[in-house]
């Protein structure tokens, strides 16, 4: 009878377990501890104030109906009632909306998931970097994008892009394991990734595929025909997880479904490569008409000019921080036209509670300081009036584009300083070190590690900057971390090969140290554009870039002073040269005169020189964009879009609001609604601060089709609606063109029709009630606050 022995000894012992703060046995000592490092302090920037964080509005509406059933959760709706989606797919906010049923609805509840999301690129980053160029590059590529101002900024938002972010990197690291080894199973994540990152982002995920084809197929050990295989099922993998929730909705029944965001059919595939995609390059002369969605540009999709002042169309908020609202004083038009001057300054004219000025410059999310009334919004820029919320027509570099921001359009968008403070002050040596890796890696066989990693980093670069380029990006600063990404990557594996080469001797030698001085020029000329903002930094760049060089070059090898030591200062003084400008824009998210502006950006980001100006808040960030504030509250400074009033921080609704809302609840009886709103806008403060059934019409957009004017009597008739909030808010409906729409008809029907509401009857007042401090754009005069009014509507009438 056999007889097993368990050897006792081959158990680890507490010495053979390795502490987490150990480095493996195959990395140098500090790559563990540094790692560590690094990681502590991206989840301290991007937490940092986390509980002043606030609402992404429109998208945080959606989040709130997530919360409330899982219809709403699955198709993304945007109100309670699923009446209508958002206008993007809910893929990212499926992990805010879980956030929020686990710690309540808050702010920071919102904010959290791409705080994880971000430490967690960053970990995969290093990882990618780590198994390509080696533990220094990894290390020195993850400080990069640690200290790159739109990373900083992108993971502090409720937005799309963090999870796409890392979607995009996992379907990366999935590509390079299946890339080593020519084996399918990575590769089929890699498609998973992909589609993950689509319902975060849609077609903006597929852009990422040229990068990892690339490399799959020029650098997997296996024959071509079997790589050409393993893409093509890779490819549908990544098509049928891409497409699930397009097809899931188109299958559904349109009467057990939300009506589709952004559409005028009802198709969830125009939302996506109509609305979210078509309209972004009208600038190339790119129509989404014929798909069925609603158009960006409807209005005029944009006009020509020069850096200091472009014709345009339909842009709003002249003379404001540039690059999203005008660029140094672009002349307005449109019903609120008006002209400004460089400092965008929000003038507001106190017409009941005060007086007061609020300025684009700063004040944590909201990206503004000073103190306002209850007021009328005068378009007034650096002493030069204008009209309300003026219609910015300034587009940098003399391009054109549609959409809906300002300035940021045209092809040289990517290095005006409004995004390049933000993104591209790795630009030099990250070019450099492309070249450079491609061409130093000629001859090498096929499957060369070195060369297909600078390939990855390469394509993905150039892919995404040229979309960007012809693409509108609107203000959406937050866009561009998909472009830190491989900008860090190239840094770190660039130095590390820059750095063998320096040591190697030779002409390559001399390639580290212009890297070194292209990128400090570079980085001292953007510090430069913002001379009252740490004014010592340009030169501080330009000091240390020339210290940097003058020690490399002394310890060029061959060269009597040469030296070790000698060397290794250079390369920390050529280290702290390329990376102490952006890090002096990222640590502005401790400093509450900057902070984030909720559009990624961190730190002035403005393109008008001499001025501190930070990319305010879009329409669908920072305070709620709805009236009732009191004056106390936007005295302090903390309203987004510096005229669009507010509600208070714990999301709590205004004394008028809630007098408004008990009315109709108590009366409500059946209805599926509490009340319809004219606007996504007028509903916001409902369905955030409470979560109540209000049916917004004509969506994001004010255009959409929904309900049309026959659905919207079939409620009344049908007892499902009885009550309508006319007024107040703000529709988008001016910024797509205006006109009549479906939203205006039922306005129109409902005044004629139904009974109007006294605001005396919910214990508000006939002078004020719920009235917006916002100017309402579907009829009001310019600069006049309009009332929101109450009407009532029976069966029969």
């Amino acid at each position: 009878m056999a007889t097993t022995v368990l050897d006792l000894s081959a158990r680890p012992t507490s010495a053979d377990r390795r502490a987490p703060w150990r480095s493996p046995v195959d990395q140098p000592v500090y790559a563990r501890p540094a790692l560590l490092v690094i990681t502590v302090l991206a989840a301290v920037l991007y937490t940092w104030g986390i509980e002043h964080s606030q609402y992404h509005t429109f998208y945080a509406n959606a989040a709130r109906s997530m919360t409330e059933s899982w219809k709403a959760f699955f198709y993304g709706s945007f109100d309670p009632g699923n009446s209508i989606t958002l206008d993007k797919l809910p893929g990212f906010l499926w992990p805010q909306a879980l956030s929020a049923r686990i710690f309540g609805f808050h702010p920071w509840a919102l904010t959290l998931p791409q705080v994880i999301e971000g430490v967690a690129s960053l970990l995969v980053l290093h990882r990618l970097v780590r198994r390509w160029a080696g533990v220094p590059a990894a290390l020195i590529a993850s400080t990069a994008f640690l200290v790159t101002p739109v990373a900083v900024g992108l993971f502090r938002t409720a937005v799309e892009d963090p999870a796409f972010t890392l979607c995009v990197l996992l379907a990366a690291e999935a590509t390079q394991r299946a890339a080593r080894d020519g084996r399918l199973r990575p590769l089929m994540f890699a498609g998973v990734w992909v589609g993950l990152g689509f319902q975060a982002k849609m077609l903006e995920a597929w852009a990422v595929l040229p990068a990892l084809a690339l490399v799959y197929l020029m650098s997997a050990p296996i024959a071509r025909r079997k790589r050409l295989a393993h893409l093509g099922l890779s490819a549908l993998v990544m098509t049928a997880v891409s497409a699930s929730w397009m097809l899931a909705v188109t299958l559904t029944p349109a009467k057990d479904r939300p009506y589709v965001d952004g559409t005028t059919n009802n198709s969830a595939f125009s939302m996506v490569v109509g609305y979210n995609f078509l309209n972004r390059f009208s600038s190339l002369g790119i129509s989404a008409a014929s798909t069925g969605s609603v158009s960006a540009t409807q209005g005029g999709g944009g006009g020509h000019g020069g850096p200091n002042g472009a014709a345009g169309a339909n842009r709003m908020g002249q003379g404001g921080p540039a690059g999203q609202y005008g660029l140094n004083g672009g002349s307005g038009a449109g019903r609120y036209g008006g002209s400004g001057r460089q400092d965008g300054a929000v003038q507001g004219n106190g017409q009941k509670n005060g007086t007061g000025a609020i300025r684009g410059t700063h004040h944590r999310h909201t990206g503004v300081a000073g103190a306002q009334g209850s007021q009328a919004f005068q378009g007034q820029a650096g002493g030069q009036a204008g009209g309300s919320w003026a219609s910015a027509k300034g587009q940098a570099g003399g391009g054109s584009g549609g959409g809906l921001g300002g300035g940021q359009n045209g092809w040289s968008k990517m290095f005006d300083t409004a995004l390049a403070s933000q993104t591209g002050w790795l630009y030099p040596i990250a070019a450099i070190a492309l070249v450079c890796g491609l061409l130093w890696r000629r001859g090498k066989p096929r499957t060369d590690r070195i060369r297909s990693g600078f390939a990855l980093w390469g394509t993905w670069l150039i892919t995404y900057f040229m979309v960007f380029s012809a693409g509108s990006v609107g203000g959406h600063t937050y866009y561009m971390g998909v472009i830190a990404v491989p900008l860090a990557a190239l840094t770190g594996g660039g130095v590390a090969l820059m750095w063998r080469a320096f040591r190697a001797g030779g002409r390559r030698a001399c390639v580290l140290p212009a890297a070194v001085a292209a990128t400090a020029t570079w980085s001292a000329y953007l510090a430069g554009e913002f001379p009252s903002f740490l004014p010592w930094l340009g030169p501080a760049v330009g000091v240390l870039g020339l210290v940097a060089v003058v020690l490399l070059v002394l310890s060029l090898p061959g060269r009597a002073a040469s030296g070790g030591r000698l060397a290794l200062a250079g390369l920390a003084a050529s280290l702290a040269a390329v990376l102490i400008a952006p890090s002096a824009w990222a640590v502005q998210i401790f400093n509450p005169s900057y902070g984030s502006s909720g559009m990624g950006a961190v730190g002035p980001s403005g393109m008008n020189r001499g001025h501190r100006s930070v990319t305010s808040a879009a329409p669908r960030i920072g305070r709620t964009p709805w009236g009732g504030g009191t004056a106390r509250d936007i005295g302090a400074g903390r309203r987004g879009m510096g005229g669009f009033g507010g509600f208070s921080e714990d999301g709590k609704l205004t004394a008028s609001q809630r007098k408004l809302l008990d009315y109709t609840t108590a009366r409500r009886g059946s209805a599926a609604y509490v009340f319809a709103a004219t606007s996504w806008n007028s509903a916001s403060p409902y369905i955030l601060g409470t979560g109540a059934r209000v049916l917004p019409l004509g969506g994001f957009s004010g255009k959409v089709p929904f309900p049309t004017e026959t659905q919207f009597r079939q409620l009344v008739s049908s007892g499902k609606l009885q009550y309508v909030l006319l007024g107040g808010g703000r529709d988008m409906g001016s910024r797509f063109g205006g006109g009549t729409t479906t939203s205006t008809e039922i306005t129109d029907w409902v005044r004629s029709t139904c009974t109007h509401v006294p605001a005396t009857a919910y214990g508000g007042s006939d002078s004020s009630g719920a009235a917006s401090t916002a100017p309402d754009v579907t009829g009001a005069a310019e600069g006049e606050a309009t009332a929101q009014t109450l009407y009532r509507c029976v069966p029969g009438q």
